[in-house]
C-alpha cells in the first residue's frame, strides 16, 4: 500500500469514528494523530494530555504550543499516579498502571462529554515481535477499548514521521521522549523528588548543549546518556567536569557517563531480574 493510500485510510478510519478523544503526550505519533483527528473530525475530536509529575514541563509546553499552533482542541487531565502503590513500586508493570489511570479518566471525561471513542497513538512498528513485553501500556488500552488509528491505517513511525514532514508540522522529527519515571531504575520507588531530581539533570544538560540525553536514577549513582554522535564532545575532562558540576548537586553522590550513548528502553534490561532497592 503507497503512503498516500494509507493516509486516505487514517483519514477515513478518523472520519468512521464520529467522535474521539485522543491521547496525546506530545510526542511525534499521537501529536499526529491529534492533527488527523482534527483534520477530519472538526470540534469533534479533543486532544487529551495527562499531566502529573512524571511529565517534564518543557514537553507539556511544547505539547500544548502544538496543539495551539494548529487549533487542534486541547484538554489537561490531572492524574495521580504516584498515589497508586502498584505504579510508585515501579515494577515491569508500572506503564500499565500509568495507562490504566489515564484511560479510566479519559473513560469518565468521555461519558460524560458524549464522545464515542477513545484512540491512542500506537503505530504498525509497536507491534512487531518481542516488543509487547516491553510496553504493558498496550494492554491498559485494550482493557479500556481505546482504538488505534495509525494501526489500522498500516502506519509505521517512518512513515508517520514522512507524513508530518509532508504536512510542514514540527514535530516531524522529534526525539522520542518517554515519561520520566521511566529513567528510575526498577524495584526503586517513584516519587516525586526523584522525577524532579531527574528533570532538573536533563534540564541542565540540555543547557549544556546534549539535546539528545537520558539521566537514569540509580539512587546515589546518576548513570548519563547522550546521543552517541555528542560522546565525543562529552568525552573531554573540561566536558565531564561540567556535567559533574551541574548533575552531582541535585542529590546524587556519584555521576557516570554510560559509554554506550544514548538509547530508548536501557531500563528494560533489568526486568528479568527486578528486586527491591534498598540503598
Amino acid at each position: 500500500m503507497q503512503l498516500i493510500e494509507k493516509a486516505a485510510l487514517l483519514h477515513q478510519t478518523l472520519l468512521d469514528l464520529g467522535s474521539v478523544l485522543v491521547a496525546y503526550s506530545g510526542g511525534t505519533d499521537s501529536a499526529y494523530l491529534a492533527y488527523a483527528a482534527h483534520q477530519a473530525l472538526g470540534p469533534r475530536m479533543l486532544a487529551v494530555i495527562a499531566d502529573s509529575a512524571s511529565l517534564p514541563r518543557s514537553e507539556l509546553a511544547a505539547a500544548l504550543a502544538f496543539t495551539a499552533a494548529h487549533s487542534i482542541p486541547t484538554h489537561i487531565l490531572q492524574t495521580d499516579e504516584l498515589t497508586n502503590p502498584d505504579y510508585a513500586r515501579n515494577d515491569g508493570q508500572r506503564c500499565f498502571h500509568c495507562k490504566d489511570e489515564l484511560f479510566t479518566q479519559m473513560e469518565r471525561y468521555r461519558a460524560e462529554h458524549t464522545f464515542a471513542h477513545l484512540a491512542f497513538g500506537m503505530n504498525l512498528d509497536d507491534q512487531a515481535p518481542g516488543e509487547a513485553p516491553f510496553r504493558p501500556g498496550q494492554r491498559a488500552a485494550a482493557q479500556h477499548r481505546a482504538v488505534a488509528p495509525l494501526v489500522t491505517a498500516k502506519l509505521t513511525k517512518a512513515e508517520i514521521r514522512q507524513l508530518a514532514r509532508e504536512a510542514g508540522l514540527e514535530i516531524a522529527d522529534k526525539p522520542a521522549s518517554a515519561c520520566l519515571s521511566s529513567r528510575i531504575e526498577y524495584g526503586r520507588a517513584v516519587t516525586s523528588e526523584a522525577l524532579s531530581q531527574v528533570e532538573r539533570a536533563e534540564d541542565a544538560l540540555h543547557a549544556l548543549g546534549f539535546p539528545q540525553v537520558r539521566v537514569r536514577h540509580h539512587g546515589t549513582l546518576a548513570r548519563v546518556e547522550i546521543a552517541r554522535q555528542d560522546l565525543p564532545r562529552a568525552l573531554t575532562m573540561e566536558v565531564l567536569d561540567a556535567i559533574t558540576a551541574v548533575v552531582r548537586p541535585l542529590g546524587f553522590t556519584y555521576v557516570t557517563l554510560d559509554t554506550e550513548g544514548y538509547r530508548t528502553g536501557s531500563m528494560n534490561a533489568m526486568l528479568t531480574s527486578i528486586t527491591p532497592a534498598t540503598r
